[in-house]
């Protein structure tokens, strides 16, 4: 019985040498470089603070082109339903309408583009670029709490300060705490004054 009760402890040693090894094997994936079409449409805010987070913009180039804005939007509408997406009713209107414009057959002037929502400053394409470059959207979000607040919840603060730009404008140019927490917001003094106004009253459009 010595034999095989020694074929055996070499048979499992050589097995876990074997998971171990496997264990130790690392996938390196390539950096993402899709990025969406820029818009000044409000969807493309949207979609490219929420889509992104479960799927890379080659996604979208991957569907038929020339889809019109009551397939895009059903085509969101399955994100949120069969997929489970964190998007509103609304989100779905303003992704649709954005997705068939940068991507599909819609025009922005069309009435039903329109109607989805409403189109953001000519600087809201900038705005976006700003969050993502500094790293805006890792602690925040519009409608949720992340590790700051929401957007949504600085504007409805300020909704009625009169200095309320201002004050925001500063927290993003400084910095600071115990305004919402104890987590502390890394100041941003690299940014212009142009870039901070910007920021701020994206913010508060929320």
């Amino acid at each position: 019985m010595k034999p095989l009760t020694t074929l055996w402890c070499g048979g499992a040693l050589a097995g876990m040498a074997m998971l171990s090894q496997a264990a130790q094997v690392a996938i390196a994936l390539p950096p993402e470089t899709a990025a969406l079409r820029p818009s000044p449409l409000p969807g493309y805010q949207v979609a490219a603070q929420k889509c992104a987070t479960c799927h890379s913009a080659d996604y979208i180039n991957y569907q038929p082109p020339g889809m019109n804005q009551a397939q895009w939007t059903s085509e969101a509408a399955k994100m949120q339903h069969a997929y489970g997406a964190p998007i509103t009713d609304q989100d779905v209107k303003v992704i649709g309408a954005y997705l068939a414009v940068a991507y599909g057959s819609a025009q922005a002037t069309d009435a039903d583009v329109l109607a989805a929502g409403p189109v953001v400053a000519a600087q809201g394409a900038d705005v976006m670029a700003l969050l993502n470059t500094h790293g805006c959207l890792a602690c925040h979000a519009i409608d949720k709490k992340v590790v700051g607040p929401a957007y949504r919840d600085v504007a409805g603060k300020y909704a009625h300060d009169a200095e309320g730009v201002s004050k925001v404008m500063a927290s993003i140019r400084l910095g600071g705490s115990g305004k919402w927490g104890e987590v502390p917001m890394p100041p941003f003094p690299q940014l212009s004054n142009e870039d901070v106004q910007a920021l701020a009253a994206f913010v508060l459009r929320q």
